[in-house]
């Protein structure tokens, strides 16, 4: 079973990411993350099933789940490339003016040099690129310890920490 990056720990992958094409021939048993237009064209029968979550694709905007937020224990931004950084504003959005308590989690090209980053903008999950080293990646998660800067977990700035 393929790996993620929960909450600072290596865990199994208990979800599955669906694109458009694997869902021609259905849903799968078990936990699935299903594309944004697919819950919008097909929410109602994909809160009778369970085990869904969404993921966003850039230009998707959580906006466009705001009105479904408590259904999800997950959302999932895609990354398709490392020079796209709009996952970000989507998490800290999540995060901020959503309050979103759930996991967020970043899929596609993700790789250890961002994750620092990505978790101070609101991700807590790290579906890490299969081309590189998940434990190595979790050490990016601690390549610094002290920031200057608020974030999403903790908005004041370092002279306000006590």
């Amino acid at each position: 079973m393929a790996k993620v990056i929960v909450d600072g720990a290596i865990v199994d992958n208990q979800w599955q990411r669906l694109d458009n094409d694997t869902l021609e021939s259905g849903l799968p048993e078990g936990k699935v993350l299903v594309p944004l237009a697919y819950w919008q064209e097909n929410r109602d029968n994909l809160l009778a099933r369970g085990d869904v979550a969404v993921w966003l694709a850039p230009g998707e905007e959580p906006r466009d789940l705001e009105d479904d937020l408590e259904q999800f224990t997950l959302i999932a931004i895609h990354f398709p490339a490392f020079k796209d950084g709009r996952g970000y504003s989507y998490a800290r959005e999540l995060r901020t003016r959503y309050n979103f308590k759930g996991e967020i989690r970043a899929t596609g090209d993700v790789l250890r040099d961002q994750l620092f980053y990505l978790q101070r903008c609101g991700f807590n999950a790290f579906e890490v690129r299969t081309d590189r080293c998940i434990e190595d990646a979790l050490a990016g998660l601690r390549d610094f310890s002290v920031t200057y800067q608020g974030d999403a977990a903790d908005p004041r700035p370092i002279y306000r920490r006590a």
